[in-house]
């Protein structure tokens, strides 16, 4: 099962991480997430254990642990749907041009109202 791990302390190590994780049972892997620009923590990781029971007991009894003063959130990592990635093209969406165009669903402040 792979396993998200948010609200990490950012001097937490991976091998601190993984021994929490090894007090319930087999841990295939650890992996912190670090900014790639500064190599500083962002603050979460995923956590790969092959037995689900063993990690089931782990989300039950971590989520909401205080780890060096934080109170961590622990659970099954859920994979995203193909269609809910981000973007990196900077296209934030939407059509937000601004200004005052004739796309203002009715409201036409031209001089040009049909005829008068």
């Amino acid at each position: 099962m792979n396993i998200f791990v948010g609200s990490l302390p950012f001097s937490i190590e991976e091998a601190d991480l993984r021994e929490s994780f090894e007090a319930y049972g087999e841990v295939d892997s650890v992996k912190i997430i670090t900014d790639k620009f500064t190599g500083r923590s962002k603050g979460f990781g995923f956590v790969e254990m092959p037995n689900d029971a063993e990690a089931q007991k782990a989300i039950d009894e971590l989520n909401g642990a205080v780890v060096s003063g934080r109170t961590i959130v622990v659970n099954k990592s859920e994979p995203k749907p193909e269609g809910e990635r981000r973007s990196f093209n900077n296209n934030r969406g939407g059509n937000s041009r601004g200004g005052y165009g004739n796309n203002r669903g009715g409201n036409d402040r031209g001089g040009n109202r049909g005829g008068y």
